[in-house]
C-alpha cells in the first residue's frame, strides 16, 4: 500500500521524473532479471537433450510465447482500466475491473489452453522440418504439457497486471520470484532421469523436454493460487475467480485487450513465417534450434525496457487519470530514454561474449552454437531501438490506446521482416513453397534472416517513437 501511495501522491509541485519512473520499474527489472536467470537455466537443462528435442524447443518457443501474449493482452487491459480509476481515485471502479479481468483470464486460458493442445501436431508439421520425426514427437509433448498451465499463466499476468494498475510492482516480485524458484526445481527433477553422483542418489522422472512443459505448468499453478490468495491485502481486495465475467465489463476489457492480443497473434504468426523461412535454408535444424537460444541471451538486453515498459504503462494510466496528460508524456519519455541507455550498456558485452555463452548453453553443439552466436550479435545493433518500442507501446497501452502499437506491429513485421527475410536469405528464382519465384534474392541463407530481423527491431522502435510523439493516445477512452 505504501508503495502505490507513493506513485500516486508523487504528483507535487516538483518531481523528479526519473525517481518516479524507476520507483515503480525497479521491482519489475529484478523480477525480469530473475526471469532471464529462469529462462537460462531452462535453456541449460534442455541444451543437455537431443538435438531434435532443442530443434522441437526451438520451434515450440514461438507458440508457446503466442499463448503468453494472449493473456498478457487481457493483462494490459487490466492494467489500462485500474490504473485510470486509481489515478481518478475510484476504488469501486477498479476493484470491479480488477476481478471482471481476473475472470475473463481464467475463461480465456481454458479456452486457449484446450486450443493449443489440439493444434500442436498441426503447428509441428508447419514449422519444422519434414525428415525430423523425433522432433515432431517433442514439440507435440511439450506443448501438450505447457497448456494444461495456460489458465493459470492468464491469471498470473492478469493479477500482476492490475497491481501494477495501483502502483504495486513489489507483490507480483515476490510471489513471481517464489514460482521462478519452483519451476527451477521442477526442472531438475522432472527433466532428468534419476542420477547417481558418488554416493549421492538425485531422483528424477526422465522426462525430458515434456518434464520442461510439465515444470512450467506446474509453478504456474501454485503461483497463480499465491496470486488470488493475496490479492485481499491489497487495495484491490477481495476478487472472487468463481463465475463468468460480467458482459459489458467483458466487453470493455476486450476492447482494449483485442488489439494488443491481434498485435501478439501478428507479432507470433511473422515468427512462425521467420521459421518456415529458416526451414528453407541449409542447416535448418540448426538454425532453428538457435532461435530460442539466442532469445533467452537478447531477453538480458531487454530485461530493464521490460521493467520500464510496466512501469510507463501504470504511469501513464495514473497521470491521465489524475488528467494530468502532460505528466504522462513527460514520465514515458524518461522511461524509454533510460531503457535505451541502460539496454546498450548491456548490449556490449552480449556482443563481445556471444560465441563464447552460446557455445556454453549449447553443451558445445557447435553448428547450432555458431548460428545462436551470429543472431545475437545482429540483435545487439538494434537493441536499443527495440528498447524504446516496447516502453513507447507499453505507455501507448497504458494509456488503452493499443491500436497504434497494433499497426506498428503490422508495418515493422508483416511490412518488412516476413520479406526482408525472403529477399535476404534465398538467392534470385526461389521458389518457397511452390510459389512464384522471387524476382531477386541475395542468398544468405539463415545469416539473411538474423539481419532481417534486427532491420525489423529498428524499423519499429522508430515507428513507436514516432507514434507515441504525435500524441493521439491522450484522446483513448477506457
Amino acid at each position: 500500500m505504501a508503495l502505490a501511495e507513493a506513485a500516486l501522491e508523487a504528483d507535487v509541485a516538483v518531481e523528479s521524473p526519473a525517481r518516479v519512473v524507476w520507483t515503480l520499474a525497479w521491482p519489475a527489472v529484478l523480477l525480469n532479471s530473475l526471469q532471464v536467470i529462469n529462462t537460462l537455466l531452462d535453456r541449460g537443462f534442455t541444451g543437455r537433450l537431443s538435438d531434435s528435442a532443442l530443434t522441437g524447443y526451438g520451434a515450440s518457443s514461438n507458440v508457446s510465447f503466442l499463448m503468453f501474449s494472449l493473456g498478457v493482452a487481457i493483462a494490459t487491459g487490466a492494467t489500462a482500466i485500474v490504473s485510470r480509476a486509481f489515478g481518478a481515485q475510484n476504488p469501486a471502479e477498479y476493484r470491479r475491473a480488477a476481478k471482471e479481468s481476473l475472470r475473463v483470464a481464467i475463461v480465456g486460458g481454458f479456452i486457449i489452453g484446450l486450443l493449443t493442445s489440439v493444434a500442436s501436431g498441426l503447428v509441428a508439421s508447419l514449422v519444422l522440418p519434414p525428415n525430423d520425426h523425433e522432433a515432431h514427437h517433442q514439440m507435440i509433448r511439450y506443448l501438450s504439457a505447457y497448456a494444461f498451465g495456460l489458465p493459470a499463466l492468464f491469471v498470473i499476468q492478469t493479477l500482476a497486471g492490475a497491481m501494477r494498475g495501483i502502483g504495486d510492482t513489489k507483490s507480483p516480485m515476490y510471489i513471481s520470484g517464489i514460482q521462478i524458484a519452483l519451476h527451477i526445481c521442477l526442472n531438475f527433477f522432472l527433466i532428468f532421469p534419476t542420477r547417481h553422483i558418488g554416493l549421492l542418489t538425485i531422483p528424477g522422472a526422465g522426462l525430458g523436454l515434456m518434464g520442461a512443459g510439465c515444470a512450467l505448468s506446474g509453478s504456474a499453478w501454485l503461483s497463480a493460487i499465491g496470486y488470488v490468495c493475496y490479492v485481499p491485502r491489497t487495495p484491490l481486495a477481495a476478487l472472487s475467480p468463481f463465475g463468468l465475467p460480467n458482459l459489458h465489463w467483458a466487453l470493455r476489457i476486450l476492447r482494449i485487450a483485442t488489439p494488443a492480443a491481434m498485435m501478439s497473434c501478428l507479432r507470433v504468426l511473422s515468427l512462425i513465417a521467420f521459421t518456415v523461412v529458416l526451414k528453407n535454408v541449409s542447416d535448418a535444424s540448426a538454425a532453428i534450434a538457435a532461435l530460442s537460444i539466442s532469445f533467452a541471451f537478447e531477453s538480458i538486453m531487454f530485461m530493464p525496457a521490460f521493467g520500464l515498459s510496466a512501469a510507463a504503462a501504470a504511469l501513464v494510466g495514473q497521470s491521465l487519470g489524475m488528467k494530468r496528460p502532460e505528466r504522462a508524456e513527460r514520465l514515458a519519455w524518461t522511461a524509454g530514454n533510460h531503457a535505451a541507455f541502460v539496454t546498450i550498456c548491456l548490449a556490449l558485452p552480449i556482443f563481445l561474449a556471444a560465441p563464447t555463452i552460446t557455445f556454453a548453453i549449447t553443451n558445445g553443439k557447435l553448428a547450432i552454437s555458431q548460428h545462436a552466436a551470429l543472431l545475437l550479435r545482429c540483435l545487439c545493433g538494434t537493441e536499443f531501438l527495440f528498447a524504446y518500442a516496447m516502453v513507447m507501446i507499453g505507455a501507448m497501452q497504458g494509456a488503452g490506446d493499443t491500436r497504434r502499437p497494433l499497426w506498428i506491429t503490422i508495418g515493422s513485421l508483416w511490412g518488412l521482416r516476413v520479406p526482408l527475410a525472403l529477399l535476404l536469405s534465398f538467392p534470385t528464382g526461389f521458389a518457397l513453397g511452390g510459389f512464384l519465384p522471387l524476382p531477386i534474392g541475395l542468398g544468405l541463407g539463415a545469416f539473411g534472416a538474423w539481419l532481417a530481423m534486427s532491420l525489423s527491431q529498428a524499423a519499429q522502435g522508430i515507428l513507436a517513437i514516432l507514434a507515441f510523439r504525435s500524441g493521439g493516445w491522450k484522446l483513448a477512452t477506457v
